[in-house]
């Protein structure tokens, strides 16, 4: 399953219809009707994700998110109310508890499901955040949250200046922050050559041209410098494929119709402290473990650190019932790269194999210099299946294309042979990882034995 997802409605054909939809494209579904069921199983099941129906019994929608976000352990997790009617005074109350979104019915499929999958890399993402700050604490290089909240930068592109400039003043109304009209170009050339880069993007749909807001929201999420940035897409024509498009390109939220600066500050009211912690803790985290955490060659993270972040994902797992994979990565005859073209050229074999690696997994999935030529990659939850594809992709990136070498001026051929082990769904027992790292490792051996250039999981190397 790609996710876990709690329905609460308290009529049954609303949840069927949703539950349909959703195991339709593969969701584990859990369904409750009344708010203190939506609370209890929040608890015992610890979803990804969680859809309310406005009528809720035992005091609807808005009191079943008031009571999950008062709930620190519960907090994280991401909501979305729906209701029978189009209300802004609804739409607005849910959003103030805490709601990360409001759906109207009747349900839109493709922006339903795009909501969904947007909402759960979101999570995932807040996830690894929360995970890698807890292994900087225990390690003691945390860092206490900054005491007081500075001026976010916000950046408004919209279809025309003279339009930008009322929704600067409709803005500046709402909230205290420091608002900049931009043209598209100025968004992209202010960030990548001034440095001052926006926390906020708020973006009409069409900009010089029609789809113009959707290219840039796809720009600016594949730049490294506004990866981060919260992005609010502002779609004039209700229900249009745009929205779902901009979700699935990584806009924090889309409202339609039009500019309503009340809703935006209190969608942002939400989204720039979480942007600030995020980046809080993704410095901590870079700056101060980078040193004492990672491969000086390489860049990766080294096994004193993947031992720490192994533990926290079985504690997690353990926690939520939820299964990951192990991957040993080890390169080919790597003895013979070092003896035939030197060791320089060994080591821009190693840089060179880290970065196709790093390119390709996940943002959740850990990367770890493991010893000489052996990498390790932990993926959290993650089946049997995908871990398979994955695995095969990675021996791919690094065996079809040789590895350029400066220092002897050739093509160097390299392949990488892969072992396997995933914990099962269900929760991983505590000290089963150090004995799935033994499972992969074996399961790496089988590779070599049988050849070379092969992915062998633990089951066909026992």
């Amino acid at each position: 399953m790609s996710g876990r997802i709690l329905i609460a409605d308290d009529v049954a054909t609303n949840r069927i219809v949703l539950k349909v939809k959703l195991t339709t494209a593969c969701y584990d579904v859990t369904q409750a009707v009344s708010v203190s069921d939506v609370v209890d199983i929040a608890h015992s099941q610890q979803p990804d994700l969680i859809l309310l129906g406005q009528t809720l019994q035992g005091g609807g929608g808005v009191e079943a998110c008031r009571r999950l976000k008062a709930i620190p352990a519960l907090a994280a997790i991401p909501v979305v109310i729906i209701s029978p009617v189009a209300d802004r005074a609804d739409r607005l109350a849910a959003l103030r508890v805490g709601a990360d979104d409001f759906l109207t019915k009747p349900l839109d499929e493709s922006t339903l499901l795009a909501m969904v999958r947007n909402l759960m890399r979101v999570h995932a993402t807040r996830d690894e955040v929360t995970r890698r700050h807890v292994l900087a604490e225990e390690m003691g290089f945390g860092e206490a949250p900054a005491s007081f909240q500075k001026q976010a930068n916000i950046a408004l592109v919209a279809p025309a200046v003279e339009t930008g400039l009322m929704w600067r003043k409709a803005l500046t109304q709402e909230m205290s922050q420091k608002v900049t009209v931009m043209t598209k170009a100025q968004a992209l050339e202010d960030v990548s050559q001034t440095g001052a880069v926006p926390d906020v993007f708020i973006i009409s749909a069409n900009l010089s041209e029609q789809g113009d807001g959707l290219r840039l929201v796809s720009e600016l999420r594949s730049r490294l410098s506004t990866r981060y940035a919260v992005i609010i897409f502002i779609d004039e024509t209700k229900n249009s494929p745009s929205a779902s498009m901009a979700l699935d390109l990584g806009a924090n939220a889309v409202m339609s119709g039009y500019f309503d600066a009340e809703e935006i500050s209190v969608r942002l009211d939400r989204l720039i402290p979480g942007k600030f912690l995020s980046d809080q803790v993704r410095s901590t985290v870079d700056q101060r473990l980078n040193l004492a955490m990672t491969d000086p060659l390489t860049g990766l993270y080294n096994r004193r650190y993947a031992g720490s972040y192994l533990n926290r994902l079985e504690a997690q797992s353990t926690q939520s019932g939820r299964g990951f994979a192990l991957m040993l990565l080890d390169l080919d005859k790597f003895k013979g790269i070092n003896d035939r073209y030197g060791h320089f050229a060994g080591d821009e074999v190693l840089v060179d194999v880290s970065k196709r690696l790093r390119a390709s997994i996940r943002d959740v999935d850990l990367l770890a210099r493991f010893g000489g030529e052996e990498f390790l990659i932990a993926m959290p939850d993650t089946d049997h299946d995908a871990a398979l594809i994955m695995a095969e992709r990675l021996r791919r990136v690094v065996g079809e294309t040789p590895v350029y070498s400066g220092a002897v001026s050739a093509q160097i051929p390299v392949t990488m042979s892969i072992g396997v082990a995933v914990a099962p769904t269900g929760g991983c027992e505590p000290g089963q990882t150090q004995a799935l790292l033994q499972s992969a490792d074996r399961a790496l051996y089988a590779s070599k034995a049988e050849g070379r250039n092969l992915v062998t999981f633990v089951q066909s190397a026992a």
